[in-house]
């Protein structure tokens, strides 16, 4: 008896020719260098639209058809930005309010999140649904409560005013974001730690925050630039002498009267100078913080 086998047939997919193919990732390539270029603009547009009316005479501001070259360059704005003392003052409170701020947040988000990510107990998940859902909440919704309160115990127009505030909206998405990186922790090297005699606090302050040192960054930077930015809060809670940088540049240079916008345009590149030294120093903690919650470890 004949014994027939059978061969495979082997269909081979039909690749598209050499210069479609070029054409194809050449179209991919304009479209990323197009979509960057877009987002580019949209991100640097107003930057450089704040420079050239910094360093445009007051007589030129408005001219019409606006110019995107100045004709003529003046550094009379900046000048007039680094001779009022005021605006010391607002920046010497910008810092101690946002460092504090930043500061208090890590640290009373680190073990919430810690907490959370590491502890089972009664009521765990509804608690941390509770502190999410905080952030639903307008803001501006309980600036007239936070007034009330602080009224009463007498703190007006104090830096702890602000930092209270600051930090009770700061503090939901700082446990959120460091739950995450603490989930990414194994907790097999938690339980090797304890194999070793490690108690709970030394596990945490020794094995887990060193690790933790990405997102502690990622969480204060939030904080940090939350405070700084701040405008109706510091408007509000803080009198003269304790307002921060947002609402003290509106009250010094714009008024019922007129405003100097060109003044006014140096001294915000002036104090956004801070913040942009902050995020290029700190960029590859604030990454690896951002995105190591992502992935489960």
């Amino acid at each position: 008896m004949t014994t027939i086998t059978a061969t495979p047939i082997t269909v081979l997919a039909e690749e598209p020719p050499p210069a479609e193919t070029r054409r194809r990732r050449r179209r991919v390539r304009w479209g990323t260098w197009i979509t960057l270029a877009v987002i580019a603009f949209f991100g640097f547009a107003p930057v450089y639209w704040l420079l050239v009316t910094s360093l445009t005479p007051n007589d030129l501001v408005f001219a019409f058809p606006p110019t995107l070259f100045p004709r003529e360059i003046t550094l009379d704005h900046y000048a007039t930005v680094f001779g009022n003392e005021m605006i010391f003052v607002y920046f010497r409170n910008s810092v101690i309010v946002s460092v504090i701020t930043a500061v208090l947040s890590v640290i009373v988000s680190m073990y919430m999140g810690y907490a959370f990510s590491k502890y089972r107990f009664a009521g765990r998940k509804s608690l941390m649904y509770f502190v999410l859902s905080s952030q639903m909440f307008p803001q501006a919704l309980l600036l007239v409560t936070l007034y009330l309160v602080f009224a009463q115990f007498g703190l007006l127009n104090t830096y702890l005013a602000l930092i209270l505030s600051f930090t009770t909206f700061t503090l939901p998405l700082c446990v959120w974001m460091l739950k995450g990186f603490f989930d990414a922790l194994p907790d097999d090297l938690i339980e090797a730690a304890r194999i070793d005699g490690a108690g709970p606090w030394r596990i945490f302050h020794s094995i887990v925050l060193p690790l933790a040192a990405p997102g502690l960054v990622a969480a204060g930077l939030f904080a940090f630039v939350r405070g700084w930015n701040d405008f109706i809060f510091a408007l509000t809670l803080a009198g003269p002498d304790r307002q921060t940088l947002p609402p003290g540049l509106v009250n010094t240079f714009i008024s019922e009267a007129s405003t100097s916008w060109p003044a006014l345009m140096a001294a915000s590149l002036v104090v956004s100078v801070p913040v942009c030294i902050a995020f290029i120093l700190l960029q590859r903690f604030l990454v690896g913080g951002i995105t190591a919650g992502a992935v489960k470890g």
